[in-house]
């Protein structure tokens, strides 16, 4: 495994995500197994989970924290969450005022069973709330203690000016993958220009670059890829095409 830093703190360059665990967007996930899956991690050499609260609506933050409890080394982990998404009358939206935003810090340390989150991300920027404001919020937490570094997710680069004009900026988390490339263009440049780790999130572009999906799959109701586009016909066909070139790639390449 190789290793990358955090203001300060070792992270493994590969994480495990938990929006899938949080059970409601990806399908029915056990919860056991959950557990066990963020107890293994230590078995390849991965040392950070990124979590939220809107996977499963605390779910996920829940089954971390019963992991964490469970290995009885909270300092082995280093934990990522996120807040400013809220569900209501069954949709999602963003919600970064201030007093929701330090409710959900204190919340989601209460989920986690810990004194200190590693990094807490903004999930969403919210339209309708200025950034620095959130990010206000954020840096009394911060300096309270209850968080170890700050971070955003889904912001553009004006977003992050507005954050870092007000906190300090540690992470930024844009989708990344080799179908996702968007963040390459500004988002990638502007953090390695001033120090800000990039965490890609969808790596594996919601499962497409498993290689476990085939082109005549369909998906129920309750699962996000059922609205997704690169997962209908024709499209679903001609990124399947793409996974198996580069599969045939990396054999003939790299073993």
């Amino acid at each position: 495994m190789e290793y990358a830093h955090i203001h300060g703190v070792r992270v493994s360059r590969i994480g495990l995500g938990t929006w899938a665990i949080g059970g409601t967007e990806w399908g029915a996930v056990d919860e056991r197994e959950s557990i066990d899956t963020c107890r293994a991690i230590f078995d390849h050499g991965i040392n950070f989970i990124d979590t939220a609260f809107i996977y499963g609506q605390g779910r996920a933050e829940r089954i971390v924290g019963t992991a964490m409890a469970e290995h009885g080394r909270r300092e082995d982990f280093v934990i990522a969450t996120k807040g400013g998404l809220a569900m209501r009358n069954h949709a999602c939206v963003t919600d970064g005022r201030p007093a929701e935003i330090l409710r959900e810090i204190d919340d989601s340390l209460r989920r986690l069973q810990v004194e200190t989150i590693d990094l807490y991300q903004l999930h969403w920027p919210d339209p309708l709330v200025p950034i620095a404001e959130t990010a206000n919020a954020m840096r009394h937490a911060y300096e309270s203690g209850k968080i170890r570094a700050l971070g955003v997710s889904n912001c553009s680069v004006q977003q992050m000016e507005e954050f870092r004009a007000v906190a300090p900026l540690y992470s930024s988390q844009p989708p990344l993958n080799i179908f996702e490339r968007g963040a390459e263009r500004n988002v990638v440049p502007y953090c390695r220009k001033h120090d800000i780790a990039v965490l890609a999130w969808s790596a594996l572009c919601r499962s497409l670059l498993t290689g476990k999906i085939h082109s005549n799959q369909t998906f129920p109701a309750h699962d996000i890829r059922s609205s997704d586009p690169k997962f209908q016909p024709p499209r679903l066909g001609q990124y399947v095409a793409a996974v198996d070139a580069l599969d045939s790639y990396a054999q003939e390449r790299y073993g």
